[in-house]
C-alpha cells in the first residue's frame, strides 16, 4: 500500500490545473493591455521629440544668418518624410556645412511630415526679391544644371532676421487610429514655436 500511494501522488502532481493555465492567461493578457494603452504616448515622445529637433535646428540657424550674415533655407518632402536644411551660396542653394547639425533628416516609418505656408504679404515684399540675391534666374538657367541641382527652400531664414512664415506638423498613429500631432509654428515676427495639437489649436482660435 505504501508504494501505490507514492506512485499516485506522482502522478497527480505531473502537469498544470486548469485553474492555473488559466491564471497565467489572465496574466498575459493583462500585461498585453497595459502594453498596448502605453503605445500612443509612445508615439507622441516620438512626434515630439522630432518637432523640438526641428525647433532647435531652425534656432540655430536664424541665429547663425544674423551673425554670419549667411541665407539658410528649410526643404520639406512631404512624400519621402524629409527635410532638408540648405545655405545660399554664389552657385545656388547647398547642403548646409556646420558641425552637428544634419543637412537631411529622415522621419521613422509611421510618422508624418507637412508643411503650410502663410504670410502673404511677407512673399510680396520687394525687399525679399532684388536681382541677384535669392532667387537669381542665372541660378537655374541650364536645364541640366537645373535637374541636378537641390530644390529650392520653401522656408527661407534670411540673414536679416526674416523667417517665412509657415507651420511644421508632425503626425502619428496610435493602434486605436488616433492621430496625435506637433506643430513648429514660424510666426509673422519670426518667433519660432513648437506647440501641441490642444496648444496649436487654441492658438489657431
Amino acid at each position: 500500500m505504501p508504494t501505490c500511494n507514492r506512485r499516485f501522488s506522482r502522478t497527480s502532481s505531473a502537469g498544470f490545473t486548469l485553474l492555473e493555465i488559466m491564471l497565467v492567461l489572465v496574466l498575459l493578457s493583462v500585461s498585453a493591455v497595459a502594453v498596448i494603452a502605453t503605445f500612443p504616448n509612445h508615439q507622441q515622445d516620438v512626434i515630439k521629440q522630432h518637432s523640438l529637433r526641428l525647433f532647435q535646428r531652425l534656432q540655430l540657424l536664424n541665429e547663425e544668418a544674423v551673425l554670419g550674415g549667411k541665407d539658410f533655407g528649410l526643404y520639406i518632402d512631404e512624400t519621402k518624410r524629409t527635410y532638408t536644411l540648405l545655405e545660399l551660396k554664389a552657385d545656388g542653394w547647398q547642403l548646409i556645412d556646420i558641425d552637428r547639425l544634419p543637412a537631411e533628416t529622415s522621419l521613422p516609418v509611421g510618422i508624418s511630415l507637412s508643411l503650410t505656408l502663410g504670410g502673404e504679404a511677407w512673399l510680396q515684399d520687394d525687399r525679399l526679391f532684388e536681382p541677384g540675391s535669392l532667387f537669381d534666374e542665372d541660378m537655374f538657367a541650364d536645364v541640366e544644371k537645373r535637374e541636378k541641382a537641390l530644390k529650392p527652400p520653401q522656408v527661407l531664414i534670411l540673414a536679416s532676421g526674416e523667417i517665412t512664415p509657415a507651420t511644421v506638423t508632425f503626425e502619428a498613429q496610435d493602434t486605436t487610429e488616433n492621430t496625435h500631432s506637433w506643430v513648429v509654428l514660424i510666426q509673422e515676427n519670426s518667433q519660432i514655436r513648437v506647440l501641441d495639437e490642444e496648444a496649436f489649436r487654441d492658438e489657431e482660435r
